[in-house]
């Protein structure tokens, strides 16, 4: 079993240049990191391949976050068009660092006549995307996210049949937004995360879950989904982390769980606290 935690951008304990913060990631005693790109990607190629030379190094797994301006979905051919373009950059920048997945929210059903119009035309733009990619890109995967709002393409069930439908791609599971989406029904107890990974790994296969790209923080929703992340410590929300972690060594997951909570690494640190309690071993995740 092999459970990797780290900070969704620069830690906030952290200053200086990007390309420090695996060295400081592992002075702390964390081993995985998401790039934000989520503003636009404008890591030069040399920085880029600095950081991933650092991440090889310290053993610090990379991931990207694809920018927020993408919409896959929307029925403007002109907005379509950036939003391919904004994924396969990210794409390079992730080849250049090293990073095995690239993190993308999807888009909106809106000018959609329904869910499945949309997703359509979600799968339509990631397999442009593939087409467009450049041969020396071979690393990373594309990892659609699942979504906080209802209004977003992003349940669990449309990012596994994106993923059935495209190549080189694998999920990335947000616990918070699946609690969010559902207000509060759903990433609750070990089992709703059992059968959740169990889903993943029966329709896309175990490579799938070789690591399985997660998020995690503790959420505040409302109708129609989420509203804000935060804090692990703050009582008056969910999902709690130990049930997910419980899960991930029953059912012995190999994960990458990457912190979205509003204090980055210390939250990694504490859910890394945890997994190491619930397993009983000395020996570190």
């Amino acid at each position: 079993m092999r459970i990797r935690f780290g900070p969704a951008g620069i830690p906030i304990d952290y200053k200086g240049p990007v390309e420090g913060v695996p060295a400081f990631l592992k002075s702390i005693g964390l081993n995985a990191f998401e790039y934000e790109a989520v503003r636009g990607v404008r890591i030069s190629e040399d920085k880029a391949r600095r950081l991933g030379s650092e991440a090889s190094a310290n053993g610090v797994v990379v991931s990207l976050h694809a920018p927020y301006y993408v919409n896959l979905a929307s029925p403007d051919d002109s907005v379509f068009s950036k939003s391919v373009e904004r994924i396969v950059e990210s794409m390079k920048a992730a080849e250049w660092m090293g990073a095995y997945a690239v993190v993308v929210h999807s888009g909106y059903y809106k000018g959609h006549r329904s869910k499945g119009d949309a997703l359509r035309r979600v799968i339509e733009g990631y397999l442009r995307v593939l087409e467009e990619l450049p041969a020396w890109v071979k690393r990373p995967s594309i990892a659609p996210e699942t979504m906080g709002k209802s209004s977003q393409v992003g349940s669990l069930e449309e990012v596994i049949e994106i993923c059935r439908n495209v190549s080189r791609c694998r999920p990335c599971v947000d616990w918070a937004h699946l609690h969010a989406r559902s207000e509060g029904r759903l990433a609750v107890t070990v089992d709703d995360v059992l059968k959740t990974v169990e889903l993943i790994e029966r329709e896309l296969g175990k490579q799938a879950t070789s690591p399985l790209h997660t998020h995690f923080s503790k959420i505040k929703y409302g109708r129609g989904g989420e509203r804000e992340h935060k804090v692990l410590e703050d009582k008056g929300f969910g999902p709690e982390w130990a049930p997910v972690c419980k899960a991930y060594i029953e059912a012995g997951v190999e994960a990458v769980v990457i912190s979205e909570s509003p204090v980055l690494e210390r939250d990694a640190l504490l859910m890394k606290r945890v997994c190491e309690e619930i397993a009983s071993t000395s020996k570190p995740l």
